[in-house]
């Protein structure tokens, strides 16, 4: 399993929309194939700061089946209006896990 963490900055006065349409977004996310869960969590002492967790089966899972595809384009749709700055997004493991790409 790998972890995807994605920083995500909005910009002010924007994060009660974002987070309202965050969860259309999610089912987006969350209907696709290698998708195992997924999570937003938002920053209390940054409240323009939101993180976002999902567990893939694998890297290739997250790659193929959501960026590379329609369901990606319409995730952006929904929520990039309300971004400052592109997400940092990174693939995670736990320390001892031997990556699954």
């Amino acid at each position: 399993m790998i972890r995807e963490i994605a920083l995500i900055d909005v910009r002010e006065g924007s994060e009660n929309d974002f987070a309202a349409r965050n969860a259309e977004a999610q089912a987006i996310l969350t209907g696709t194939p290698g998708c195992l869960s997924a999570q937003m969590f938002r920053g209390v002492e940054s409240p323009t700061r939101f993180v976002g967790m999902v567990e893939w089966e694998s890297r290739d899972a997250h790659l193929q089946n959501f960026r590379g595809t329609d369901r990606y384009s319409r995730y952006v749709a929904l929520l990039g209006e309300f971004l400052a700055a592109p997400p940092v997004v990174e693939h995670f493991v736990l320390y001892d896990e031997k990556p699954e790409l």
